[in-house]
């Protein structure tokens, strides 16, 4: 059988359609949502904004994961590290999935500025690949601690009630983990300062945004 060899422009039309598929469509999940089988919890109109407002945040979360890594892997020197980063983006994909499913069940709506999320996201990943993979997979470290932390945070401020959210975010929360750890077992470097801060910085005003946006 023969195996058709991937041209620049055909790889150019993928990640047009998987940008697209992030920021507009409805990405399909390689696993069942963890909220499954979980009733729906009674939120008065107060509960149910501020825990779409937390959800939003995650899905924008996921969208810029999908830049990210989509950017890295374009960019990537060693083959197998780009199949690493390919592989990571399908998972966030799942996440991407969840989020969108529990933004619609909360009856509210993605961020309206993804786009410009993940197009901001597909350069930074573009430009740490550039800096080689040691430093490329040390961002990737890096970004999945950070977003850990953030998704116990948002553990602590849904709802009581709320499993079906939390139940996604547990299992995103998970998944992050053991995205970090890979990385860093294939040579990923602690970042120099102030990466490391600059990323927490940008990542607030994006929280901050995508609440309310």
């Amino acid at each position: 059988m023969n195996v058709r060899t991937l041209t620049p422009l055909d790889r150019l039309l993928a990640g047009c359609e998987r940008a697209l598929e992030a920021v507009a469509g409805s990405p399909a999940a390689q696993r069942p949502t963890p909220a499954a089988g979980i009733d729906e919890a009674d939120l008065d109109d107060g509960q149910r904004r501020h825990a779409a407002g937390l959800m939003r945040i995650n899905h924008t979360g996921e969208v810029c994961a999908q830049a990210l890594y989509l950017g890295q892997a374009a960019l990537a020197r060693d083959g197998a590290n780009r199949e690493h980063l390919l592989q990571a983006a399908a998972e966030e994909t799942d996440h991407l999935a969840w989020c969108a499913g529990r933004l619609q069940q909360l009856e509210s709506r993605p961020s309206l500025l993804n786009p410009l999320w993940y197009a901001g996201s597909y350069a930074i990943g573009a430009v740490a690949a550039l800096a080689g993979d040691p430093l490329s997979l040390g961002f990737v470290v890096e970004t999945e601690r950070q977003v850990e932390a953030h998704l116990a945070e948002h553990l602590e401020r849904l709802p009581p009630d709320d499993a079906r959210s939390r139940a996604v975010l547990s299992q995103m929360q998970a998944d992050e983990i053991r995205h970090a750890e890979a990385a860093q077992a294939r040579g990923g470097v602690e970042l120099p300062f102030p990466l490391p801060q600059l990323m927490h910085l940008s990542s607030m005003v994006m929280k901050t945004v995508a609440y309310r946006v």
